[in-house]
Formats: structure tokens, sequence, C-alpha cells
């Protein structure tokens, strides 16, 4: 990969997502964002109003999170949760799948779900990235994941959502990189917290990277750059 700043800003999606952070943390996180120019925020969905406000005409997308973090929520509160994000503003949406069935093998379930949530966004004009929270799951449910996902049209596969009990391992994403069609894309999320961490990822096929620490990430990377 080139080794450019916007090659790693444009790849980090500046995660909003912590239980105690405030109005104001929220107001910051997402001009901070705008300044650091990167791809996208994750906020929480209540949120999603304020940041589209904020961001407005920056560059930076909005993103929120649908069924988080346990993705037992139902479909039908997965679909209204997406929809009104949308409705606030919110071009993309990072959904956590039923762990549960995904680990009993309940796949047509699993599937009819990412299905419906992918059509959902895409009817909004969404994208829709599908979080698997690898850490309780076994290579081979990975792998099934990523075929469905390519399956449904879903435009990312993600591997945490960085409140499990383990992130973005290098092996996870290499398996889901071969594993996923060339048409789904690859997000990185949980444990990225330096610069080093941010371009191995980026390196391993990482379209997107989930970063609560991106004005360190980016800080160092503008220093280096300047060497």
């Amino acid at each position: 990969m080139e080794f450019t700043y916007e090659a790693i800003a444009k790849r980090i999606d500046h995660s909003l997502l912590g239980p105690t952070l405030t109005d104001v943390e929220l107001e910051e996180g997402c001009r901070l964002a705008a300044k650091y120019k990167v791809a996208s925020v994750c906020i929480k969905p209540y949120a999603v109003a304020q940041a589209a406000a904020i961001l407005r005409d920056s560059g930076v997308f909005v993103g929120t999170t649908i069924g988080f973090p346990h993705g037992g929520h139902t479909t039908a509160v997965k679909r209204f949760e997406s929809e009104r994000a949308i409705d606030d503003g919110a071009t993309e949406l990072d959904m956590v799948i039923n762990i549960g069935h995904a680990i009993e093998g309940q796949w047509d379930r699993v599937q009819a779900e990412i299905e419906a949530i992918t059509r959902t966004a895409h009817e909004g004009g969404a994208i829709l990235k599908v979080i698997f929270e690898n850490c309780y799951l076994n290579d081979e449910q990975k792998i099934r994941l990523c075929q469905i996902c390519g399956e449904v049209g879903a435009d990312y596969v993600k591997t945490s959502t960085g409140y499990g009990t383990g992130g973005a391992s290098h092996a996870d994403l290499i398996l889901m990189r071969k594993a996923a069609p060339s048409h789904v894309k690859l997000k990185a999320a949980g444990g990225i917290r330096d610069l080093d961490a941010a371009i191995a990822v980026a390196k391993l096929g990482s379209d997107r990277i989930g970063a609560s620490k991106t004005a360190e990430i980016l800080d160092e990377l503008t220093a280096r750059l300047a060497r």
C-alpha cells in the first residue's frame, strides 16, 4: 500500500461509542474527525442527527451501530434501528449478528437477518458492515459468515465490537479476507491503538479501521511523514 496520510486517515472510522461519553464529548469527537479528515464517525445511535449536522459538507460520513453490542435484538428491532438511523442522517451502519445463532449453526436465520438489514440499509442509501464478534467464534463459523455476507450483498465484514473479550487479530483478518468475496470489504476493530497497529491491519487488507485513538494515530503519522 502507498504510505500517505490519506491512505490511513481515510480508513479510520472514529469510534464514539464509549458508555460514558457525554453530548459535549460526542460533539468534540465529531469535530476531531472533521479536523483529521477521517472516513467516518461511528457514533451512538441517539447522536446521529447531532453528528450529521456537525459533519455536513465535511467529507466525513456518519455511521452508527445496530443491535449493539451483543446482537440479541430481534430482526424487526434491528430494521427499525436502521431505518431511524438513516432518517437521522447515517449513511453507514455497523450491525452485530445474532452470535448465539451463529454458534448453534442456525445459518438460515443468520442469513435471513443479515439479508434483511442489508436490504434496509441499501434501500435507504446506506452501507452495511456486519460485525461477527470473532472472539466467540471458531474459524469455520467466521468463514461461513463471510460467505453469507457475500451472498446477500453486505458491504463489509467486521471483526469485533471492541467490547467483547478480544479484538482484531491478524489471523482473523487474513482468514476473513480470504473467505470473503472480493466485492465485500474488510473492517478491523478492537485493540488498534497506535499507528503501527493501524498500518499492520491496513496491509492485511482492512479497508476500514475502527479506532478511538484517532488523534494519537494520525499525529504520529504526520510526524513520521515529516521526517
